[in-house]
């Protein structure tokens, strides 16, 4: 088939070139009209075009070249078939043929377009006709030159942007691949350039995207070497031109001019952003410049409007501006400048029509003015006229502050160096606080350790951070120490930028002195802007001297601040002198001169080489010379007196100036010299006596002078040192000071008194002793009466110097005084020998009550027994005593006497213990606990033994001394406990014998009480067993007994802390909530009370609605027995005992926090009380049994009540004389009455006792005073009852009222915490018509109660009546053994909390003690008798003090500090009102005074006890609940390891129950500082603890705030950052092993937190934050970095804050290896952009927040990667960049084109992913 166009081909090789051409035509023709094996895609087709090609002749080729393009224009042929064709042909052709080629492909190139409406596209910029036509060869670059504009000119109809956007590619291949090439063919990129250029000057109206085309390709020219400049000059030369041109053609067309200046506006932004940011050609910018200036002059010229788009070339004119070293490039910039401000500002009135704050033209300031400071006149000239227009931009900017403007939508743009110092300024100035996310990274060079300092950070902060940094280097560099890599980048090339910005900042309202300082710190800094900054002054004080400049004056004198911090380098010190003489001479304004002086000591202060200069002006003589100008005299003495201050060797040069000032009459001029002595004693060159031998004549009378005598007693305050070689004056000097201390207590004295107290403090106490008449006396007066608060701290000190003096010379080993004893305390001494004279067995049967308490049962030859023997003799003895006493003991069914015997009993029972004991071998291999176990296990064997055969009423008597024997048992003990749990128990169900039941009843309700702590089981069952009898009981009796028993029973419910039980093998009844106990015990109780008395129902509902009845209870429980209606009178203790068992359970409803039900219960049980104004009004009409039954319950009850409820500060002072009058009136009705029957009588015996116990409840609790009168009128009524002929209940009522009076206590059984009697070794309190604190601890009611006791004692001695004698008796072995039981069987250590057995030791002390006298002081402060009004101050000031004296006397401080806790609670709001003085701090004090002597007292020790304790702890207030979680480290040293664990717990538990969030953060970050102080502070004593401390911060992690993605805390406000901070530093102490564990959080839990786990964003935000502080490693950190990079950013942008916070300081090389691993896992932007703003060298300027730091990536990684130490990196961070982006851009097409189909993606995220758009 190749004959078909052999002939023809061949007849090409003719050498005719007509022949040539026909035979090319016919080959054409046949290949239009053959057949298809013939055709141009056959192969003989393929071969003859080929041939015709690729002939020699240029005759064939012609015609070749044009047939093959009309086939195409015919499309016979593709268009790619036919540029393959030509192209391949051109690769192989003769250069002289290259033209027609290319000409044929620029036809073909333009024919495509045509046909394909200009979207004609290549998949690659190596496919592109025109690249590939550049790229084969170079003879093509002329002729394709010319294509190109011939494409341009024809395509123009089909829109310039799409013929634009087709010649990109190949503009994009020549700028890249050609300019980097050193041939000549490199010049055809700039001809392209120039030819482009051209054709925007012959078609200005299609140039725009001409233009846009040219600009795009300016990024890409290369900056290597001074030839690639070259040709971006000549690019950007042929650009001007052409724009020039183009403005000049379109200036009458308002819409295309428009778009034009737009055009030419974006065009100088692109070549000044290159210009700013690559430092190509060290010749400077100045071609550029020029270029950029005639394209302006051009548009300004024209009259075309100010571009506003202009403002951003400023901003990047004005980084090129401080970087410029060079004359000529100044000089360009400088005109340029000039013209766009011009331009802008044609006139004054254009400046002030101005709207927006010139922030771009402001910032040149700072570097015009250092321009003045050139030596060409050039400069000089083009600097002074753009200051000239500053100067007018500044004062129109001072004089009319601008609102903030309306910032524009968009936020995405690629930043400059310009636009990140602009946008900085910017936040600055409007304090923009509006986005909370934007994070300032300064603070990170400075504080990168600090919790949460990244986070929050005002404006304001960020000009004192920049000093901070400053002198941070300077501090560096003076230590010898190596710069880090940063610092010395930052010194090379910042100080200039920051110093524009704060030059600023200068004229800013809120931060213009901050400014100042910073400036100054970088003056100090870098000593290449001394000048630039004098020359800053000078021009700011020539604007603040302007009158149309508000505040100018003071901020001149600010300014001025900073002139001396510029002689910080010797270079600068004679221009800094110079400045400053000027303003000295003689003619000068007075306050000018005056500044001068301070500004050259300021100077001299910086530099000690201007000390001369200094002199010269502080002369003596200059005194006499300005006499009459007061001001530069003060000026003057303030010089000499910093000098003195600074150097005092320099200060003993003007000691003739420091004279000259002493000798002067103005008082102000004085003082200066007197201090300026001051300092110059203290430094010891010169000696104090010798110059106040000098000086005393010129300050006699001084201390009377306000002014005067502060200074002088500065003066006097060294003195002190050599005051014993110089006693006459010493003594002088210090009655000066002691005159200035008590010259007056006015506010305006209160500086001098400060002054003089602290100058006294310098002296030895002994001294002061010697000088000053009685001076403690004195001393104490005159702080007993202070009231300034500020004078009361410093004479706390002093008073404290007092203490620790006295403490150190106490005398040694000397006996304190014995204080003998009291009349009463001798009589209940002997009491046993006068009513048990023979000591036989036989008489207890005569007195059981007495020989119970006080009769000696153990055999008196005893001890010459063997030990079996000694054994049987001790344990027979007491037993025949049980026997005799229970049988002889009568209860006459009364519980009030069941309550007493039950006290007599445990007496008994104790002593029976302690004998058993000590009467085993001494040699037996048996521990105590094992002693204890087996005595306790025989005497109950013996005692239910007998009890099984006794009669009645021994049987009663045994059940109680069962109860009693478990009580005195230790806790240990639990099987006896459990053993006569079960008897009493079987004992209880035993209906027929009431006996039995009832005494039983009482004494399971105590056993109840003192169960071990894991005895669950038996304390249900007890508890069960009393509620069903109490129900099902016919008998009265019973039924009141149980009321008792339960209500003893609650006494230790909820004690403890409840943690989660695992065990699984207890059944469900074993383990009731005790919570669920007491509801069940409060609802029996009311709902029987109710059915026996029919009292208001409406109280009872109230009260039993906080207690619904639990799931498993059956209501019929509480259904009262339809026989519950007997005759009160019948039995009337049935009521009474209900009515006492639910007072007795108010402490456990307090402690299950039911506080409405604990004021329910008391206000219901006074309201019982006749004569109390209750606010519960008793409603009941059932009859006056029903009345007197309730109002003997509320006699029995209310000691209980008041007890409690006055500890817990639940009942105030006026319903405490309320219930003592009443109890007064009733009693007094009573007796007047003369009724006979049960229930009077018994109702005036519970009455008597209910009062007097009351009466010892109120006074031994040292809080509330009674009027004595009160109390005597009781005690007179308690002895009308024993004296007259009354029924024996009503003796032994009266008789037990005057002892409980005493505080003995008798028949109340309730833990009311007594205090034991202790003598008051002479301690007495003051007389006054009231009385606070035990009646026999007063002086005042001792006669009385003497002649009281010795009536009782006559009777219990001889009487004709045996009942009368006995109850007499028993009354006194009461009394007795409430007065001796501290000597005679030690301290009950039952409820101990400590760990340590903390006793109250005796202390002598002599009289004028001070720590004595503060103390009495306290014990006889009473705050409410009538018109005492106390200053809070004082109490704390005397609190503190005493807080910190190492010993204190022996009082009853637990009383002492619950009334000054009281004191505050109820008066502080009446006190005048001083702002100074923060309410509750009485309160705090107390704590910390108990927390201070805990360990020494055990009253304090209890009172700290009770406040911690869960139920009171949250009443408390909250600054209260504060102290105590901040001082939980003290609580771990005396509290014992049980308490803790239930501290712990219950401080767990209270904060997780919070509701007030502000309240709770406060207490949350209490306990987190508390915490800290218990892990700091770990000791072999104490790290038993660290488990409590670790759970409670597993509970308080937990509560932590939820962090938002924006790196701020929900709440926003500081406290929550405050909590944050806290809890690091807390962690940070925990052991590691534990903290890794805890915090521990996989790569699931991770991936999940940002949308579902709040705890894991939590635990990886302090795991940072950990590695950040240094608790943890780094490597920690590295073992997330997977995690982190892995993630998706969204919700993650504070976690990336914290780890580049972490990352700061960390190794260059860990940053390095973390910017190149969150390239290669995920390409983390975000990640990559924080870290590269913290690391490179514009650091200092960031502000940044998610979309910011992508938006500053151009900046921050290119200037990262231009680092030294960065750049070994740079080539793979550029290749992993490269990755991404070309991953993005394909996945991006393919979406935009739809070749993408997302198959598997869910709904939201198929519409999300269409929402996208390729720009």
């Amino acid at each position: 088939m190749m004959e078909s166009y052999g002939p023809l081909l061949e007849k090409t090789r003719v050498p005719q070139p007509g022949l040539q051409k026909l035979a090319v035509i016919s080959i054409f023709s046949k290949l239009r009209s053959a057949p298809k094996y013939l055709d141009p895609e056959s192969e003989p087709g393929r071969h003859a075009i080929s041939q015709c090609l690729t002939s020699s002749s240029p005759n064939v080729v012609d015609q070749s070249v044009r047939h093959l393009c009309r086939l195409v224009t015919d499309s016979v042929i593709s268009i790619s078939r036919g540029l393959l064709e030509l192209q391949s042909a051109l690769e192989g052709s003769d250069p002289k043929l290259v033209p027609v080629f290319v000409k044929g492909l620029g036809f073909l190139v333009r024919f495509g377009f045509q046909k394909n409406n200009a979207s004609w596209r290549f998949p690659s910029i190596h496919t592109h006709p025109f690249v590939m036509v550049l790229s084969c060869r170079s003879e093509v670059q002329c002729e394709l030159l010319q294509q190109v504009l011939l494409f341009m000119l024809q395509n123009k109809r089909l829109g310039m942007v799409h013929v634009c956007e087709f010649l990109r590619p190949l503009l994009n291949f020549s700028t890249i691949k050609l300019l980097v090439s050193e041939s000549s063919s490199s010049s055809f990129g700039m001809q392209l350039v120039s030819s482009m250029a051209s054709f925007c000057c012959s078609f200005p109206y299609e140039s725009m995207p001409v233009f846009k085309l040219l600009m795009g390709c300016l990024k890409y020219i290369p900056h290597k070497t001074s030839e690639d400049y070259r040709k971006l000059v000549f690019v950007v030369e042929h650009m001007v031109d052409a724009y020039i041109v183009v403005l000049k053609s379109l200036a009458g067309e308002k819409l295309l001019i428009t778009e034009a200046q737009l055009g030419a506006v974006e065009f100088l932004e692109t070549i000044l952003s290159l210009s700013s940011c690559l430092q190509w050609h060290p010749g400077g910018h100045e071609p550029i410049f020029e270029l950029s200036r005639r394209l302006l002059s051009v548009q300004k010229d024209l009259g075309l409007r100010w571009v506003p788009g202009l403002s951003l070339t400023m901003v990047s004119l004005f980084t090129i501006l401080v970087q410029s070293e060079l004359e000529h490039e100044q000089i360009s910039i400088l005109k340029l400048l000039l013209l766009i401000l011009k331009w802008k500002y044609v006139d004054d009135d254009a400046i002030s029509k101005t709207m927006s704050s010139p922030f771009e033209e402001i910032l040149f300031l700072l570097p015009v003015v250092s321009l003045m400071s050139s030596p060409s006149k050039s400069v000089k000239g083009l600097a002074t006229d753009l200051l000239l227009l500053l100067e007018k931009l500044l004062v129109k900017m001072m004089v009319a502050p601008k609102h903030k403007p309306i910032t524009e939508g968009g936020v995405h743009y690629l930043s400059t160096p310009g636009i990140i110092v602009l946008r900085l300024l910017r936040h600055l100035w409007y304090q923009d606080d509006e986005s909370s996310s934007i994070i300032p990274l300064l603070n990170l060079g400075l504080k990168g350790s600090d919790e949460s300092e990244i986070m929050h950070d005002r404006p304001i902060s960020w000009v004192s951070h920049v000093r901070e940094f400053c002198l941070s280097i300077v501090d560096r560099r003076k230590s010898s120490l190596p710069l880090s890599r940063f610092q010395e980048v930052f010194l090379t090339e910042m100080p200039l930028l920051l110093s524009a910005i704060l030059g600023v900042l200068l004229i800013h309202p809120a931060m213009g002195a901050a400014a100042v300082d910073s400036l100054s710190s970088i003056a100090i800094m870098d000593p290449r802007l001394g000048v630039p900054l004098l020359l800053s002054i000078m021009f700011y004080s020539n604007i603040f001297t302007r009158n149309d400049v508000i505040g100018g004056h003071d901020m001149l004198l600010t300014i001025f601040e900073m002139l001396p911090s510029l002689a910080s380098h010797s270079a600068m010190i004679p221009l800094v002198i110079q400045t400053i003489l000027p303003m000295l001479n003689r003619d000068a304004k007075v306050s000018l001169y005056a500044t001068a002086i301070r500004l050259l000591c300021r100077t001299w202060e910086i530099n000690d080489r201007a000390f001369g200069s200094l002199q010269g002006v502080l002369l003596p003589k200059s005194f006499a010379d300005f006499m009459s100008e007061r001001v530069i005299c003060i000026s003057m003495a303030a010089s000499i007196r910093d000098v003195c201050l600074k150097s005092p060797d320099r200060g003993v040069d003007l000691v003739l100036s420091v004279s000259s000032c002493i000798e002067s009459q103005d008082p102000l001029i004085k003082a200066l010299g007197l201090q300026s002595l001051a300092h110059l004693c203290e430094a010891d060159v010169i000696d104090f006596y010798t110059a106040w031998d000098v000086i005393a004549k010129h300050v006699q009378g001084c201390q009377g002078d306000l002014i005067l005598a502060h200074s002088i007693c500065l003066l006097l305050k060294w003195g002190a040192m050599d005051a014993e070689a110089y006693p006459e004056a010493s003594k002088g000097v210090l009655q000066i000071m002691w005159d200035v201390v008590t010259s007056g207590q006015e506010t305006k004295w209160a500086k001098a008194r400060i002054s003089a107290l602290e100058a006294l403090t310098q002296y030895e106490v002994s001294q002061l002793e010697k000088s000053i008449p009685d001076f403690k006396k004195m001393n104490l007066e005159l702080f007993f009466s202070e009231t300034n608060h500020r004078v009361l701290k410093v004479m706390e000190d002093f008073l404290v110097k007092i203490i620790t003096y006295e403490h150190i010379n106490r005398r040694r080993l000397v006996k304190e005084k014995r204080v003998t004893g009291s009349k009463i305390e001798k009589l209940v001494d002997v009491f046993p020998q006068v009513i048990f004279s023979s000591g036989k067995i036989s008489e207890t049967r005569e007195l059981p009550g007495a020989a119970l308490l006080c009769f000696s049962f153990t055999p008196k030859n005893v001890n010459e027994h063997q030990a079996s023997k000694r054994l049987r003799e001790v344990h027979a003895g007491y037993e025949n005593a049980l026997v005799e006493i229970a049988a002889s003991l009568q209860l006459s069914r009364n519980i009030l006497l069941a309550l007493m015997a039950l006290q007599s009993w445990k007496d008994f029972m104790r002593r029976w213990m302690k004998a058993y004991i000590l009467s085993y071998d001494a040699m037996a291999q048996l521990s105590v606990l094992d002693k204890t176990s087996k005595a306790a296990s025989d005497i109950l064997k013996s005692m239910m033994a007998i009890a099984d055969e006794a009669i009645p009423r021994a049987a009663e008597n045994i059940a109680l001394a069962i109860g009693a024997l478990c009580v005195v048992l230790p806790p240990s003990v639990h099987t006896v406990k459990s053993a006569a749990s079960k008897f009493l128990l079987e004992w209880l169900l035993q209906h027929e014998h009431e006996h039995r039941q009832w005494s039983a009843a009482i004494s399971l309700g105590l056993i109840s009480s003192c169960l071990h702590v894991t005895d669950h089981k038996q304390r249900h069952q007890n508890i069960t067993g009393l509620l069903e009898v109490l129900f099902v009981s016919k008998s009265s009796l019973v039924k009141g007994a149980c009321g008792v028993g339960l209500g003893f029973s609650c006494q230790d419910l909820l004690t403890r802390f409840e943690a989660a039980d695992d065990s699984t093998v207890k059944k469900e009844t074993e383990k009731v909530p005790e919570s669920e106990l007491l509801g069940r015990i409060v609802r029996a109780l009311a709902t029987m009370i109710h059915a026996r008395t029919q009292c208001s129902s409406d109280v009872l509902d109230s009260l039993c609605s906080c207690f619904p009845l639990g799931c498993d209870v059956n209501d019929k429980v509480f259904e009262p027995s339809s026989e519950d209606s007997e005759d009160l009178e019948e039995d009337i203790w049935d009521v009474a005992g209900l009515v006492l068992g639910l007072a007795t359970s108010i402490s456990a409803i307090y402690r299950a926090g039911e506080l409405e039900a604990v004021i329910k219960i008391k206000n219901w049980v006074i309201s019982w009380l006749p004569y109390v104004n209750s606010v519960v009004q008793s409603t009941s009409s059932q009859g006056e049994e029903t009345e007197i039954v309730l109002a003997l319950g509320s006699c029995i009850a209310l000691p209980t009540i008041v007890a409690f409820c006055q500890r817990m500060e639940l009942m105030d002072d006026i319903e405490l004389d309320q219930i003592l009058i009443g109890f007064k009136e009733f009693i007094s009705e009573l007796i007047s009455m003369k009724k006979s029957g049960i229930l009077h009588h018994s109702l005036l015996m519970a009455s008597c006792v209910g009062a007097g116990t009351v009466l010892s409840c109120v006074l031994n609790e040292g809080v509330h005073s009674i009027e004595v009168e009160h109390v005597k009128c009781l005690l007179e009524l308690f002895r009308k009852c024993y004296s007259n002929p009354f029924p024996f209940l009503v003796h032994l009522g009266g008789m037990l009222g005057v002892v409980n009076a005493m505080g003995a206590g008798a028949g109340i059984l309730v833990y009311m915490n007594f205090p034991n009697y202790t003598r008051q070794s002479g301690y007495q309190k003051k007389e006054s018509s009231s009385v606070m604190g035990p009646l026999l601890s007063s002086s005042v009611f001792e006669p009385y109660l003497t002649s009281l006791v010795q009536e009782m004692f006559l009777v219990a001695q001889n009487s004709d009546n045996h009942q009368l004698q006995q109850f007499a008796s028993w009354v006194l072995a009461f009394l007795r053994h409430y007065l001796w039981s501290k000597e005679l069987f030690g301290v009950d250590g039952d409820r101990n909390v400590a760990g340590t057995n903390s006793k109250s030791v005796s202390q002598s002390f002599a009289e004028d003690n001070v720590i004595l006298k503060l103390s009495l002081w306290l014990m006889d402060f009473k705050y409410t008798e009538q018109g005492t009004i106390v200053h809070a101050g004082t109490v704390v000031a005397i609190l503190r003090c005493l807080s910190r004296a190492p010993r204190l006397p022996s009082l009853d401080w637990g009383a002492i500090i619950r009334r000054c806790m009281r004191y505050e609670a109820k008066f502080a709001e009446l006190l005048p009102a001083d702002s100074a003085f923060k309410k509750g701090t009485v309160r705090e004090e107390c704590m910390l005074f108990a927390i201070a002597h805990a360990n020494q007292f055990d009253s304090l020790l209890t009172f700290l006890d009770e406040l911690s304790d869960f139920s009171r702890f949250k009443t408390l207030e909250i600054n209260l609940q504060s102290c105590l979680l901040i001082h939980l480290a003290d609580l771990v040293k005396i509290y014992s390891s049980s308490r803790l664990e239930k501290l712990f717990g219950d401080v767990s538990n209270h904060l997780s129950s919070f509701t007030s969030c502000k309240e709770s953060r406060l207490l949350r970050i209490s306990c987190w500082k508390g915490l800290y102080e218990c892990l700091d502070e770990v000791s072999v004593d104490t790290s038993g603890h660290i488990s409590h401390v670790e759970r409670c911060m597993e509970v308080l992690f937990t509560l932590l705030p939820v962090v938002q993605s924006s790196g701020t805390v929900v709440s926003g406000d500081i406290s929550s950052v405050e909590e944050w901070s806290e809890a690091v530093r807390c962690l940070g102490k925990a052991p590691q092993s534990w903290l890794l564990d805890f915090l521990k959080v996989s790569h699931e839990e991770f991936v999940q937190s940002s949308d579902k786990s709040i705890e894991v964003q939590k635990k990886v935000r302090a795991k940072i934050k950990l590695v950040k502080t240094g608790s943890l490693p780094l490597t920690e950190l590295g073992k997330m970095k997977s995690y982190i990079l892995n993630s998706k950013s969204q919700g993650l942008w504070d976690v990336l804050s914290e780890v580049v916070a972490a990352l700061h300081h960390a190794e260059t090389s860990i940053k390095r290896q973390w910017l190149i691993d969150a390239l290669e896992i995920s390409c983390a932007l975000q990640f990559l952009g924080l870290l590269s703003a913290t690391c490179c060298k514009y650091m200092p300027f960031m502000i940044v927040d998610q979309q910011i730091v992508l938006n500053d990536l151009p900046v921050t990684l290119v200037s990262l990667l231009e680092d030294g130490i960065w750049n070994v990196v740079a080539e793979t961070v550029v290749s992993h960049l490269f990755s991404s982006t070309e991953r993005i851009y394909d996945w991006a097409i393919k979406i935009a084109d739809g070749s993408y189909v997302p198959g598997y993606l869910p709904l939201d995220k198929q519409l999300r992913l269409a929402s996208m758009v390729v720009g």
